[in-house]
């Protein structure tokens, strides 16, 4: 089904950043030029037919204290569906996928600060569950670039440089202290936004606070770093970006400052980072690339290459998607998926 061009107009707005004001739709419509009524009617027929995900707050993993990783791990073809569906019931793995490489299936993995299990026992229980060959622990060591945002106009192609700072290290919050009231917006604001003229109106009396007072408990969460924006996340095939690329590359360990910027600075590239290299895994930074084709992804790698001067390098492409969701903070799911497992402490 086709969209029409102010659909798509629509899309990247609300992609890029969904208003922090009491009448958000009002001023989205005000900015295309349309009826803040027309806005939300588009919305919903745009969620009916799937091309938006959910429109809510995006927080920042480490900032929230998690600790996060993106996990590898290696199946047998005839396993491989199986051991997905015991991987996907940690409430913390938000991302799965077959890809193709002998390290077959990749997800990422956060287990929240009070983790009885932590990170590496947790991956050691479902490395066993699913009967996986071998499994690789790849944390981010230094983060580049984070955010997903599809041109849906098709102004910029893919290779499409952007200026603006990315999204890095400075921007984490290492010391912020959560107050209850913390934790009662996030838990409220992470999930789907109501599509009615005063959306933050609606969320704040739940918490027992007005709308403005709830205004500025965001914005002050985005100035520390712990909520990076409100926006809306879409589903990448439905919306005509039916591939993705995860770009490894075998960079030395003194050439990762220099090189990681320059890949970063294209649109094209929604995550950049550097992560740890094993002796069957030399590839030390990462770029996620998401296209209309494998084309656009294979032509854009080979322009990080010729810009880089980095030959040695690989295309992981997923081939199925196990699970793509939002990981849910404060959630008592990770206790009760946990106390299945005490006795491994």
């Amino acid at each position: 089904m086709d969209i029409e061009k102010i659909d798509n107009e629509l899309l990247n707005r609300l992609q890029s950043n969904f208003p922090l004001v009491e009448e958000p739709f009002q001023e989205i419509g005000r900015n295309l030029s349309i009826s803040e009524s027309e806005v939300i009617e588009r919305i919903e027929k745009l969620k009916e037919i799937n091309y938006i995900r959910q429109i809510s707050a995006i927080f920042d993993t480490r900032s929230m204290k998690y600790k996060s990783s993106l996990i590898a791990m290696s199946y047998e073809d005839s396993e491989i569906d199986s051991a997905a569906q015991v991987i996907n019931q940690h409430p913390g793995v938000t991302h799965n996928y077959k890809r193709n490489h002998f390290y077959n299936l990749w997800f990422t993995l956060a287990v929240p600060p009070d983790s009885i299990l932590g990170l590496e026992k947790t991956v050691e229980i479902l490395k066993s569950e699913s009967n996986a060959k071998s499994a690789r622990i790849l944390p981010t060591l230094k983060l580049f670039k984070i955010g997903v945002k599809l041109d849906m106009t098709g102004k910029d192609d893919i290779s499409t440089v952007e200026e603006k700072k990315f999204y890095g290290e400075s921007d984490i919050s290492k010391d912020y202290v959560f107050k209850n009231i913390d934790t009662d917006i996030i838990k409220e604001v992470q999930e789907d936004f109501p599509l009615i003229p005063k959306p933050f109106t609606a969320i704040a009396n739940k918490i027992g606070l007005n709308c403005e007072e709830l205004i500025s408990h965001l914005k002050n969460l985005k100035k520390h770093g712990i909520m990076r924006r409100v926006a809306a996340i879409l589903h990448h095939r439905k919306a005509g970006f039916r591939a993705n690329a995860m770009g490894v590359w075998d960079v030395p360990i003194d050439q990762i400052e220099e090189i990681a910027p320059k890949m970063a600075a294209f649109k094209s590239v929604s995550h950049c980072y550097r992560r740890p290299t094993y002796p069957d895994w030399p590839y030390s930074l990462f770029t996620m690339i998401h296209g209309r084709s494998a084309k656009d992804c294979n032509d854009l790698l080979k322009k990080l290459s010729d810009i880089s001067g980095i030959s040695k390098y690989d295309a992981l492409y997923s081939s199925k998607e196990y699970k793509k969701t939002r990981l849910k903070y404060f959630s008592k799911d990770y206790l009760d998926w946990e106390s299945k497992y005490k006795e491994a402490v």
